[in-house]
């Protein structure tokens, strides 16, 4: 059996960033997402989220694609929100069709655990809109889709 450990930090929005997630939400929503995770097999080291993003901290497995671990967890946390009515605005519930996915070396896992527990304190001095736009001028390479 091999040994695989590839660290990934994934991010995406709401749809149009909209603080769209309450606090109650949240709670639900991201105990949610660490279950079902599990029950697909992936492993998810760290969860977070603010009113308009999410941020996990996965490992891949030697079977799963970066996309498919995002379209296991996103689509199907957007599809049990909705099902369950927990987003009570009278619109569905959507995350933004883009998303970000950056490597993180064994090292770095520590660092990485405390910003994503430390999103309300982080945003709390920049928002996620500029850091997304700032982030966005360094690596214009992260435009890049997978099919």
């Amino acid at each position: 059996m091999p040994f695989i450990r590839v660290w990934i930090h994934l991010i995406w929005a709401t749809k149009n960033r909209e603080k769209t997630i309450s606090p109650e939400l949240k709670s639900e929503l991201t105990e949610h997402i660490k279950i079902n995770a599990k029950e697909k097999g992936l492993w998810l080291d760290s969860i977070n989220c603010t009113s308009n993003h999410i941020h996990l901290l996965v490992s891949l497995n030697s079977e799963i694609t970066i996309c498919k671990t995002v379209m296991l967890i996103k689509g199907e946390s957007s599809h049990w929100v909705n099902k369950n009515n927990l987003y009570k605005t009278g619109t569905r519930f959507q995350w933004q069709d883009e998303y970000i996915a950056v490597s993180v070396s064994e090292s770095m896992t520590d660092k990485v655990r405390n910003y994503i527990r430390n999103q309300e304190l982080h945003h709390a001095r920049k928002s996620f809109s500029s850091e997304y736009e700032e982030l966005m001028k360094k690596l214009p390479f992260l435009k890049n889709r997978c099919g």
